[in-house]
Formats: C-alpha cells, sequence, structure tokens
C-alpha cells in the first residue's frame, strides 16, 4: 500500500474477521481460534464479531461459534447468480455466432 493511502485499520480488521469465516458456514469458527489465525487479541475479535452479527453478516451459532450469516451469503449469492447469467449470456452468443445468425 502506498504511504498517500489512508485506511481505517479497525475496519480493515473487522474485514479479515469477515473472510476468515469463509468455508466455515457450517460449524464455525471460535472466537479463540479467530484470534489465533488473525493474530489478534480476543477482545478485539469480540468486537468485530459483534460488529459483524449487528450488520447481519455473520450470525452466533447455538454452539457459540461464528459463521457468515444471511446478509454475506445473500452478496455471495448474488454474485453467483450475476455470474451465472453472464455466462449464460456468452454461451448463447457464442451459439449465434457458430450458427453464423448474428
Amino acid at each position: 500500500m502506498s504511504d498517500q493511502t489512508r485506511i481505517i485499520s479497525s475496519a480493515l480488521t473487522v474485514l479479515n474477521v469477515m473472510k476468515a469465516l469463509k468455508g466455515h458456514s457450517m460449524v464455525g469458527l471460535s472466537n479463540g481460534e479467530l484470534a489465533k489465525a488473525l493474530n489478534e487479541s480476543p477482545a478485539t475479535i469480540n468486537r468485530c464479531l459483534n460488529t459483524l452479527v449487528e450488520a447481519g453478516v455473520a450470525t452466533k451459532l447455538d454452539t457459540g461459534r461464528y459463521a457468515p450469516g444471511i446478509a454475506l451469503l445473500q452478496i455471495a449469492q448474488s454474485h453467483a447468480n450475476e455470474m451465472s447469467r453472464a455466462t449464460n449470456r456468452i454461451h448463447e452468443l457464442t451459439q449465434r455466432i457458430n450458427a453464423g445468425s448474428l
């Protein structure tokens, strides 16, 4: 990052927690696991998780572990849907080109 680039370091930490939840939708991760993986204090991770839960981007499971929340999964699903539509459109155009009907 350039010296000219200004960031909000606490926001970056929150986003790193969010990214660390990737692939843990069913079982989740504990506060301690996240703290260790991100080399952050459990208190910092707790504040980040509280922020993510409030935004719906993370959820606290019945086990006390944390997983991606509905809002994050909706974002991922919307992206997947958009990519599927684009792929279908490209496939349609390719078929028309190959058929010589353009």
